[in-house]
């Protein structure tokens, strides 16, 4: 028998190479524009998820240990004269990199809120906690 036309084939050709390459460029092409703006929803939700969750949080339990909502956020930085606090780590940012506004309304009430994705306040764009007025 001659060897000369008996050998292993080895590797791919060129042709099932360029088919794998357009089959992962096709599933690339559809899955791509479902992924396409999630960033800026993911942010709007975290956005409402400190505005009513985390910070609310603080602020109810400096509220309980004080009788009053603080003036400011910075004031949930640092321990308060009757040795409580702190109760936030550091400065909340929200997920733009904007400090949130907070207002306190009187005592017992209070308006926290982000600017939200558009910039300077853009009507619509201001996020802020369930019992602020928009």
């Amino acid at each position: 028998m001659d060897n000369k036309y008996c050998y292993k084939k080895k590797g791919f050709t060129l042709i099932e190479l360029m088919l794998v390459v357009i089959i992962i460029g096709v599933l690339a092409a559809m899955v791509m524009p479902k992924l396409v703006g999630r960033s800026e929803q993911a942010r709007v939700t975290a956005a409402k998820a400190d505005i009513n969750a985390n910070i609310a949080l603080a602020l109810d339990l400096y509220e309980m240990d004080n009788g009053a909502y603080p003036a400011s956020l910075d004031e949930l930085l640092q321990k308060t004269d009757n040795g409580k606090g702190p109760y936030l780590k550091r400065a909340p940012k929200d997920p733009w990199g904007n400090d949130y506004s907070y207002t306190r309304v009187d005592s017992g009430n209070y308006i926290l809120c982000s600017n939200g994705p558009g910039k300077d306040g853009q009507e619509g764009s201001r996020i802020c906690n369930d019992s602020a007025q928009k």
